[in-house]
């Protein structure tokens, strides 16, 4: 692949809902260019960009590729980003990189959940929008366009209206031209003809519209548009460019990807009309070819047998092969051998980069998802990419000994990769906790450790870290004694315990008379220490307890340290059971963003799952609902929002403080850790 210019570059990402035929509409894109000689199907498991044994098994996009399209002496960018709401951290890298975006959406299923989601979240960049599927049964174009213009403050305009519909989907009518463009089903050819005579009053009806936006692109055309003169054909290409490039009007097409159809014209568009690198939101107005090195690192790919592959788009300057780069971000220098492009999977090496263009490089030491890459001496970083924080928690373990061995090695590649996995260890509860967006998202990162790395791994029930405490003031008595023999085994303690709202644990001593004597002091504590890890109703850790030593009586030979360390916990038992015991369990603040329609449902189902509503208030488009919820009920609460929300609902928790447990719920978890208790006996 040879070496192009800033202004012949553009880079562009596919983004919507899934299903909407992205993949399809990069494939058809990439064959145009001469480089396939036949068309691959996401059905089929042979295209380009979804080349993961995890995307051909499942037929869907799990990880953003980019394939680069040289079409007309310009290399047109393209990053086919997943549609699919756990993959959603794959569209913020990508839409982080690139100068606009191309909206897909289906003929039949017109504005989908995740097509809303980035639209608002990326509300900046310019954007054109592709109309799919316009070959299938009940395509419906203008209701598609509608929803769009309905759902969506921004200046929707076609610059297309299809010729037939469904098995009779022909061509489009090229608002631009005022000619129809008829097509063949899979070549990708196209036939100049006249426009059809029962569509030439909507023709002249949308173009009319597609002037005005033309002319308010541009300042000195809507001048001449307001004052009734007509524009040119070249005049409205121009506003169309300006318009679109901006980003003040969004321009929509409409084709059916799969057949090949419709796609050329779109290609035409990109280059003919949208932003270059050096005229993007991107280079702020500076001239990117003059400027020292600066690259984002967007993406991190790791791959047992290659190594790691860092993907990244230079914002300015020019990167080259055997060079050497600073990190600014670990504030270490990084060698560069292979300077590299990649098309999906394929890799081709290059002599260099220039401002604007995305590329790859392999085996660097330091540099991870987000950094900043340029020279020593340039003090810019680049805001890091915020990507969403993972909420689906599950406890993993190895299915074996041999998997044991190598599990921490193959999580910390796949943490290399993904930025949205969380993995700790729970202190409490000894379990491996696992983040991600969604089970399907967790299903994936199960099937990549097994296949990639071979470690086979099974997840669990996360358990939930309750406490025990006591609600009553006790005197007990705790004597350790023991004779066998030689010297024996003497400790006596009597000991006060009592609830401590203002910590967890707190030991205090008030003996008189040296009945204890001061140097048994430690080894009482100790005691008590080691025995609050393990309450008598379910086998917790106690918590928010306050134990006095204030008598007791010791042997001159007999007494020792271990001696009163076991008084010790002997009175704990006694002092637990009688000083009326309880279950704790952890609660968690939970901030719960949702569109106005769902309030009902959502606050409903809180309450079901004994939250307490704290407030809510307005953000954005969306009301925030505030509430304290037992984090028992929230272990599946990313999958419940989902559906709830058909995917609009997204929320975050984070550690409050300990409640008591209602008692009907707290038969049920001491029982079931008696089971477990009994099982693991046997």
């Amino acid at each position: 692949m040879k070496e192009y210019p800033t202004s012949k570059i553009r880079n562009i990402a596919l983004v919507g809902h899934g299903g909407t035929g992205k993949t399809s509409l990069v494939e058809a894109m990439i064959f145009n260019t001469g480089v396939l000689k036949r068309l691959g199907k996401v059905d089929d498991g042979n295209t380009v960009s979804d080349f993961q044994p995890e995307e051909i098994k499942k037929k869907i996009t799990i990880s953003s590729t980019i394939v680069p399209c040289e079409y007309r002496e310009h290399k047109i960018n393209v990053l086919d980003t997943p549609g699919y709401a756990d993959f959603y951290f794959e569209v913020i890298g990508a839409l982080n990189v690139v100068d606009s975006m191309l909206v897909m959406l289906s003929a039949t299923a017109g504005v989908e959940v995740q097509t809303e989601i980035v639209w608002n979240d990326f509300p900046a960049i310019p954007k054109i929008a592709y109309i799919n599927k316009m070959d299938r049964e009940n395509a419906d174009f203008y209701k598609a366009l509608n929803e769009l213009k309905d759902t969506f403050s921004d200046n929707i305009v076609p610059v297309q209206l299809p010729i037939g519909a469904e098995q009779n989907f022909k061509g489009v009518v090229d608002l631009i031209q005022m000619k129809a463009l008829l097509m063949e089903s899979g070549s990708g050819k196209i036939t100049v003809a006249d426009i059809p005579a029962d569509m030439a009053d909507d023709a002249e009806t949308y173009r009319e519209a597609l002037v005005e936006a033309a002319a308010e692109g541009n300042d000195e055309l809507l001048e001449k548009f307001l004052e009734g003169e007509e524009l040119t054909n070249e005049e409205v290409l121009d506003g169309i460019k300006d318009a679109a490039t901006k980003g003040s009007a969004v321009f929509v097409f409409c084709g059916a990807a799969l057949n090949n159809m419709g796609v050329t014209p779109v290609m035409d568009f990109i280059i003919d009309c949208m932003a270059s690198p050096d005229k993007s939101l991107l280079a702020a107005g500076k001239d990117i070819e003059k400027e020292p090195l600066l690259a984002h690192v967007y993406k991190t790919i790791a791959d047992p047998y290659i190594g790691r592959l860092t993907m990244f788009r230079i914002i300015s300057g020019k990167m080259k092969a055997d060079s050497i780069v600073y990190n600014a971000n670990k504030e270490k220098d990084e060698k560069i051998a292979q300077l590299l492009i990649m098309t999906g999977k394929e890799q081709a090496q290059v002599a260099e980069l220039n401002a604007g263009d995305i590329g790859a490089l392999a085996k660097l030491a330091v540099t991870t998802t987000g950094d900043t890459l340029t020279v020593k001496g340039n003090q810019t970083i680049i805001e890091p990419i915020q990507f969403p924080i993972p909420t689906f928690s599950v406890a993993i373990e190895p299915k074996s000994k041999k998997d044991e061995d190598k599990l921490s090695g193959a999580v910390g590649r796949i943490l290399e990769e993904d930025p949205t996995i969380v993995v700790e260890k729970n202190s409490e509860t000894k379990q491996t906790i696992m983040k991600t967006m969604g089970d399907t998202h967790l299903e994936i990162i199960m099937e990549k450790l097994a296949k990639k790395y071979g470690v086979e791994v099974v997840s669990k029930e996360m358990r939930i870290p309750y406490r025990e405490t006591i609600r009553a003031n006790v005197k007990v008595e705790g004597k350790h004694k023991k004779q066998s023999g030689g010297a024996g085994q003497y400790g006596h303690v009597w000991i006060e315990f009592e609830p401590y709202p203002d910590g967890e644990f707190a030991f205090a001593e008030n003996v008189f008379g040296g009945s204890v004597p001061r140097q048994y002091f430690p080894a009482v504590e100790k005691g008590l220490l080691e025995a609050i890890e393990e309450g008598v109703l379910a086998g917790y850790p106690v918590t928010n307890i306050k134990a006095t030593l204030y008598d007791g009586s010791y042997h001159a030979v007999d007494s020792s340290e271990i001696a009163f360390k076991m008084a010790a916990k002997i009175a704990f038992k006694k002092g637990m059971e009688s000083a009326r015991p309880t279950l704790l369990e952890p609660i968690v603040n939970a901030e719960i963003e949702v569109p106005d329609q769902y309030m009902g449902d959502i606050i409903g189902d809180l309450n079901s799952k004994r939250g307490r509503v704290q407030g809510m208030e307005p953000s954005g488009s969306k009301q925030v609902i505030k509430a304290q919820v037992p984090l028992a009920e929230m272990a599946r609460y990313t999958i419940d929002l989902k559906s709830m929300t058909q995917g609009r609902g997204k929320y975050k928790m984070e550690f409050s403080h300990y409640e008591e447990v209602p008692g009907q719920s707290a038969e049920k978890i001491i029982e079931k850790a008696k089971r477990e208790r009994e099982e693991k006996e046997k």
